[in-house]
């Protein structure tokens, strides 16, 4: 097909191509509304999720049912490992129009939507059951009216998962372990304030240049899911990994709105499917391999730590303090809004 056929998406060429590859794929915003037989449109999606885990192969999902509903005529294309730059870069581009769509961590979308980072507070779900209620069947509505104003739109839910702490000088059994240690943070100041509460400095360092932060000495360690550790490679750089499952990470994939706007009705409904279904497929795919990631810790020579009860309770009253610094300061609607679901 050639470039003349293709349906146009973007308000300037210019400014958004990167090279021939992304020339290749560009799509466009020109007229107020696309019509999927006016010739191809392909809308670019963007995740840090690398090439192999349940997050590509979920988007892989997405891609096929898209393709085939149209007879080819409008193709997402994903950028993984994060090709087109870290979380917050990319959610950013997603909000200007630059790429179409975009799947990560409530984190990431926090910097962009602030109180989004209520859902990621240390030991605020006592279960994975208790965190799908709420995101599902109590707070959907407003998670999208709050995107939506935000210039997104909800297509569904995913998660990364519990984080917990990879380091390269052994154990974290008590806050104390800790002390005097410069741990990679997420740069949402909820997580910043979590690794201050257990006793760290955070370095606030975007997941591209985390690899490098960690075999450089730069930090210490980091706090992330089973899942992502491996599927990063972060796994290299750490002699210890502690089950502290301090931080629930939800994730979702959103479009842009206008460009979602621009779409035809029945392409909008093959993009965005039934969410439940898609939010329980997504999360199942994460769940899946949870126990075979911990395995594969001894298998890399990594030592692990289950953390005790006992243990969890000490972290859990020692972070609870970041709570109320995220009411003070972000307010407390989204906050009260899971909290009474808990």
């Amino acid at each position: 097909m050639t470039d003349s056929k293709k349906k146009i998406l973007e308000p300037t060429r210019r400014n958004f191509m990167v090279g021939t590859a992304a020339a290749a794929s560009t799509f466009f915003i020109g007229r107020p509304k696309a019509h999927a037989e006016d010739g191809e449109i392909v809308l670019k999606f963007a995740t840090v999720a690398p090439s192999g885990t349940p997050w590509s192969k979920h988007t892989s999902r997405l891609k096929k049912r898209v393709r085939d509903g149209t007879d080819g005529r409008v193709r997402i294309k994903v950028y993984l490992g994060g090709a087109l730059g870290d979380e917050n870069a990319t959610i950013s581009r997603c909000r200007k129009r630059g790429i179409a769509g975009w799947a990560g961590t409530t984190a990431a979308i926090a910097s962009i939507i602030p109180e989004f980072a209520a859902f990621e507070l240390p030991y605020l779900f006592p279960s994975l059951s208790a965190a799908d209620n709420v995101l599902d069947n109590h707070v959907t509505g407003t998670v999208d009216k709050m995107l939506r104003k935000a210039g997104f739109k909800l297509l569904f839910f995913s998660e990364n998962g519990h984080r917990s702490i990879g380091t390269n000088f052994g154990f974290v059994k008590s806050t104390s372990d800790l002390k005097g240690k410069k741990m990679r943070s997420q740069q949402h100041d909820v997580h910043q304030n979590t690794w201050r509460a257990l006793g760290a400095s955070p370095q606030p360092i975007p997941v591209t240049e985390a690899m490098t932060a960690l075999q450089t000495g730069v930090v210490d360690g980091f706090d992330n899911t089973p899942l992502f550790t491996f599927a990063a490679s972060w796994f290299q750089a750490i002699t210890h990994f502690t089950l502290t499952r301090h931080s629930y990470q939800p994730a979702m994939a959103v479009m842009n709105l206008d460009v979602w706007n621009s779409l035809p009705k029945d392409v909008q409904e093959l993009i965005e499917g039934d969410i439940k279904a898609e939010s329980a497929y997504g999360r199942k795919k994460v769940r899946a391999i949870k126990k075979q990631l911990i395995s594969n810790f001894g298998a890399a020579g990594i030592q692990v730590h289950d953390s005790t009860s006992s243990e969890l309770k000490a972290f859990a009253s020692a972070t609870k303090p970041t709570h109320k610094k995220f009411t003070n300061k972000y307010g407390s609607t989204l906050y009260n809004a899971i909290t009474k679901h808990l």
